[in-house]
């Protein structure tokens, strides 16, 4: 009785895990995606920087073509011979303070007039394009907005005084580190969209 009750079972196991995996609505990867226009090489220059925070359009470029060849939509060409071309541009990055403490009851201590705040939006805006390197066409284009955010230095008593410029800086960038995948992961998914 047990070795008929196993062998059903193996049978319905395997009837299951046929039907799921031969169904239409089940698939792995990204099979169906393409690049406008069918391409299947790109080249992606380094994104341009107009924003005030420097050295950040290595990120985002980085991150685009990690997301293009880990999808393998297309191949990334670094010689110039692809077709097209993605061209990004990082518009602007703003740091927006967010809740500001002043002197009060939960900051007797603090100087007449100071206000500190707790942390800072991180807001970025980025443009990209997919261009046909011989006609100069706009394939696509769109611009994207990310947002994140990251607690600010604190200020405690004299002797455990945890602010700290390299911590700052250092938050920053990986606010933008994780904005610049987020953002790259959406602009490859739009632009490989096919309806």
């Amino acid at each position: 009785m047990l070795k008929k009750n196993y062998f059903y079972l193996t049978v319905t196991t395997l009837f299951w895990v046929v039907l799921f995996q031969t169904s239409c609505a089940y698939r792995l990867g990204v099979k169906g995606r393409s690049l406008p226009g069918g391409h299947s090489q790109v080249e992606v220059p380094v994104f341009v920087n107009s924003s005030t925070e420097p050295g950040v359009e290595v990120l985002f470029t980085n991150s685009l073509i990690q997301e293009i060849e880990k999808n393998k939509v297309a191949a990334v060409q670094h010689t110039g011979d692809a077709p097209v071309q993605i061209k990004g541009e990082i518009i602007n990055i703003s740091y927006k303070p967010t809740g500001p403490i002043q002197k009060g009851e939960k900051a007797p201590l603090l100087p007449e007039g100071t206000v500190l705040a707790t942390g800072y939006r991180v807001i970025v805006t980025a443009q990209i394009t997919l261009i046909e390197k011989a006609s100069g066409k706009k394939l696509w284009s769109s611009q994207f907005d990310g947002e994140s955010f990251y607690t600010s230095p604190q200020v405690t008593i004299a002797r455990v005084n945890s602010v700290n410029p390299l911590y700052n800086l250092s938050a920053r960038r990986r606010v933008i580190e994780f904005i610049a995948q987020d953002l790259m992961v959406e602009a490859h998914d739009r632009m490989t969209e096919n309806f």
